[in-house]
Order: structure tokens, then C-alpha cells, then sequence
């Protein structure tokens, strides 16, 4: 998968869907706690919870620190998983605390590496929540790998689908400008053309893509043989 192939998919969503201006957050610290809360889950249901926790005061780290588990639980049932997810936003907390004195700035104020391994030691953080966290919290340079960029690339037909997450991120790190704001965006519009288009079903009808992707072709060669 080339370098302009990564690119040129970029102005083509672009064109298509416009800005996306992704992270919706009011903080740095709720774009953490939506990235935790939007594991295995549909963004509708972490937009539930955070409102939940909103509106009980639970947005913030002291307040997450205070608030007992069974508390903390019950504000974000909604975005499911919700005992695990409780013991990973109270683990970042403590974290956070002991390491950092409860300041993000000082946590996100070492190179970007070291600050994903750092996230990515602590228990309920994979690759993906890190680079969430990385990219749209403390606006380092990174990509985000979900599930809706390996189904688009796929079904374009640029991989296999096996690939390790760091292989795709490394590809988009090395294609594409040192930006931020583009890799928020590239990432960005990925979900929206995934939720739009490319979805489990997909609707190939005037999908944007249709002259890059090779589903179609596909699917009109099983249907003449």
C-alpha cells in the first residue's frame, strides 16, 4: 500500500464528508474518559454515560479518585463493560496521581513514545484507547487504528486484513505530513465513512470510494460465475 494511495484516500473522504472536528469533548480529561468508555461499545451509549457522569459530578479525577466503585459503575452502565471499564478509569487516576500528581500536563509532557508505552502498561489500555488518547488529549502524532480503517482497507483491497495493528500505523505515520490536526481528521473520517457506507453491510450504491474500491468488482465477479 503506497504512500499516495494513503493520501489521495484522504482528500477523497474529505471532499466527501467535510470536516468532522472529532474529539467531542469539553476536556483533555474527558477525551481520556470517552476513549476508555468507547471500548467495545457504540458512541451513542459512551455520549450516555458521560452525560450520566455530568451530571453527577464525575468528571473529573478527583471525583473519580472520591466516588465508589458501585457509584462510578452506575453512572457509566450505559456504555457496557462497565466493571472493567470503572477499574480502568480508576487505575489511569491512580496512575495519575502517584506518578504524575494529578497533572495531564506533566503526564503528556515527555515524547510521544514514552507516553504510549506508559499508557499502554496500564491494565485495561490497548493500542487503539492509547492512540486515541495520544492523538485527541494530548495532541501528539500518532494514528489511530480501529476496527471501521482495517474494513475500509480491506474491502479497497490495499491488505490482507491480518496485518498487526503497528503495521497500519506505521503506514499512515510514514505516508502521511507530521500533522495532527490531519491524522484527527483522517481518523475522523474513517468512522464516518465506515458508519455511512462501509458498514458490516456495506452500501457500495454511490459510495465515494467506488473507483478506489475493489468490493464492488468483487462482488460483481461472484454474481457472473
Amino acid at each position: 500500500m503506497c504512500a499516495d494511495r494513503i493520501r489521495n484516500l484522504y482528500d477523497v473522504l474529505h471532499a466527501a464528508y467535510g470536516p468532522q472536528e472529532w474529539w467531542p469533548a469539553d476536556s483533555p480529561f474527558e477525551v481520556i474518559v470517552g476513549a476508555i468508555l468507547t471500548q467495545r461499545t457504540a458512541w451513542r451509549n459512551v455520549e450516555r454515560a458521560i452525560s450520566a457522569m455530568r451530571r453527577s459530578d464525575l468528571l473529573s479525577t478527583d471525583a473519580i479518585e472520591r466516588a465508589s466503585k458501585s457509584v462510578l459503575t452506575e453512572a457509566i452502565r450505559a456504555a457496557g463493560f462497565y466493571t472493567a471499564k470503572t477499574a480502568t478509569l480508576k487505575g489511569f487516576v491512580r496512575h495519575l496521581n502517584e506518578e504524575h500528581d494529578g497533572a495531564l500536563d506533566r503526564m503528556f509532557d515527555v515524547p510521544t513514545d514514552v507516553l504510549r508505552s506508559e499508557l499502554l502498561a496500564l491494565r485495561g489500555i490497548g493500542e487503539e484507547t492509547a492512540d486515541a488518547i495520544v492523538v485527541y488529549a494530548a495532541g501528539k502524532l500518532s494514528f489511530v487504528v480501529d476496527a471501521y480503517a482495517r474494513r475500509v482497507l480491506r474491502r479497497l483491497g490495499w491488505i490482507s486484513g491480518a496485518e498487526s495493528y503497528e503495521t497500519l500505523r506505521r503506514l499512515f505515520l510514514v505516508a502521511l505530513p507530521q500533522d495532527v490536526s490531519l491524522v484527527r481528521e483522517y481518523h475522523a473520517l474513517l468512522v464516518c465513512h465506515g458508519k455511512a457506507r462501509c458498514r458490516s453491510v456495506p452500501r457500495c450504491t454511490d459510495c465515494p470510494l467506488g473507483e478506489l474500491c475493489q468490493l464492488p468488482r468483487r462482488r460483481e465477479e461472484e454474481r457472473t460465475t
